[in-house]
């Protein structure tokens, strides 16, 4: 199928539009997408058509903001010429566009400057950028864009760096764009060069375990996969008859989640998704291991787990029937709820190492990143075509300011953009077992800046993710096919992507 531009734009609208009612499939929806070119991080895509985010525990609300003394005046003189006008943003429910809807009003009392949050599901999201793109329409100021989206739109968003220079009258005193994390920056943020957006939100893996447990049976936190292997077993042995496993897995079957558990063990024994010639890769001896290992995971983890997305993941956690997890850092504040039965008990660490060592980036495709911490992240861009620019960068830098996004994340104990958020003292006052605890956030930090891996990148991803992938090892895990047999499996899945990479022009 071969578009116009417009065409292409006026398909991605009609297609989400008819997703958002419920007239196509999800499936269906990810199949048009990869047919125009328009990829979701798998992170994202397994948050479509639902208007929240992972049920893992609300955000505080957020304190007064005390900002640097030439900061105030800078948004009460600069920004107070712009007094009346409104800024729109819209984007889907991530912890920080959360917070930053709370605290929207803080802004407009020093520059008068209204804003307007539009929080909605990620394919209106998409709908509603793109309907804009397509007409430069100037509707929305201010862009939420997954990491899979920058490429699409980076015509359409201003370099922010590049426009600090060029409009230095309207760039806030202390800023300071190297307080950025450089990974995320390259990682999410920029194209062919250029400076799409600034980084906004970051969930990624770390491991988890439950401190109490491990000591009990004299246990030491494990460090790699074969020492997870034998702590896990050595627990669900132990305390199975309490209703206590090993581990707790995400593993539903043809869900986006299944696929993410799947490719941190294909990683960490070694594998890769697709190789250098852009084949799919997860049916060689690396990706079977990776398999292999987590169908014994599977044995050690209660039968919930392949029913369970990321929500039912937590759920087991904060429920105590699991004692080690490897999965998003998202989950660890909502573990020290008050309502929570776990409360101080689960106690953060690095991913695990592969023994078998990473699968380098040459030896993949598709700008895939093997590594230890699987990542899913999102940017704010400012629209090429809004009608208040000047206003809405205005708004964009005192969002992604040092103190608001360290509100953000006292708010929540979400992770943080700034490299300062992370230092700040009132970040680690909460480094302690309470209601929106940062507690975790060191390993955060230290996962994103050493061993940040992603998934490729490539419009016909989201599909693979959310569809073959997690289906047919849905298939094998529950036993429904495959008689057990991992490269059976892998080798049915590798036909299927291959065919379709190939009729896509990509192979």
């Amino acid at each position: 199928m071969s578009f116009k531009g417009f065409d292409r734009q006026t398909y991605i609208v009609d297609s989400a539009k008819a997703f958002g009612d419920r007239r196509i499939s999800k499936r269906e929806f990810l199949r048009r997408m990869g047919v125009v070119g328009i990829g979701f991080s798998g992170f994202a895509s397994g948050l479509l058509g639902n208007p929240f985010r992972r049920s893992l525990g609300k955000p505080a609300f957020a304190a007064d903001i005390a900002l640097p003394e030439d900061q105030v005046k800078f948004l009460k003189e600069v920004g107070g010429k712009y007094k009346g006008a409104t800024v729109r943003y819209t984007s889907e429910a991530t912890p920080p566009t959360v917070v930053l809807n709370q605290i929207k009003d803080q802004f407009t009392a020093l520059t008068g400057i209204n804003v307007e949050v539009e929080i909605v599901p990620l394919e209106q999201v998409l709908a509603k950028a793109t309907q804009d793109v397509q007409g430069q329409l100037g509707t929305y100021d201010l862009y939420y864009l997954d990491q899979s989206w920058v490429a699409t739109f980076s015509q359409d968003c201003i370099d922010p760096v590049q426009y600090t220079k060029d409009k230095p009258d309207l760039a806030m005193p202390g800023f300071d764009w190297d307080d950025f994390s450089k990974p995320l920056v390259e990682g999410l943020a920029k194209y062919d060069g250029k400076m799409v957006g600034v980084p906004f939100d970051i969930p990624i893996f770390i491991l988890m375990y439950r401190q109490d447990i491990l000591e009990k049976h004299g246990i030491k936190v494990p460090t790699n996969y074969a020492e997870f292997t034998a702590a896990v077993e050595a627990i669900t042995q132990a305390e199975k008859a309490n209703n206590m496993f090993g581990t707790g897995l995400q593993a539903k079957s043809g869900h986006y989640s299944l696929e993410c558990d799947w490719t941190q063990a294909v990683w960490g024994h070694g594998g890769g998704i697709f190789g250098a010639d852009k084949h799919f890769t997860g049916n060689d001896e690396a990706g079977i291991k990776g398999l292999q290992w987590y169908q014994n995971l599977l044995k050690n983890a209660p039968a919930a787990s392949t029913t369970s997305t990321w929500d039912g993941q937590f759920q087991m956690m904060a429920a105590g029937q699991c004692a080690l997890v490897q999965s998003w850092d998202e989950f660890f504040p909502g573990l020290d709820a008050d309502d929570s039965k776990v409360k101080g008990l689960w106690q953060p660490a690095k991913p695990l190492q592969s023994e078998a060592g990473l699968r380098g980036t040459d030896k993949v495709g598709f700008g895939e990143i093997p590594n230890l911490g699987h990542q899913g992240g999102s940017i704010m861009g400012l629209s090429q075509y809004s009608k208040n620019q000047e206003a809405a960068w205005i708004f964009m830098q005192w969002a992604c300011s040092k103190e608001i996004m360290t509100q953000c994340t006292l708010a929540g104990g979400f992770a943080p953009m700034r490299i300062s958020s992370f230092a700040d003292e009132r970040v680690k006052a909460k480094a302690k077992v309470m209601p929106g605890t940062t507690r975790h956030l060191e390993t955060v930090l230290w996962t994103i800046d050493n061993v940040m891996a992603s998934e490729p990148d490539m419009p016909l991803w989201a599909g693979y993710s959310n569809n073959e992938i997690p289906t047919e090892l849905g298939k094998l895990l529950t036993g429904q096919d495959y008689g057990g047999d991992a490269k059976k499996c892998m080798d049915a899945v590798a036909a299927m992507i291959d065919a379709k990479t190939k009729d896509a022009g990509l192979l």
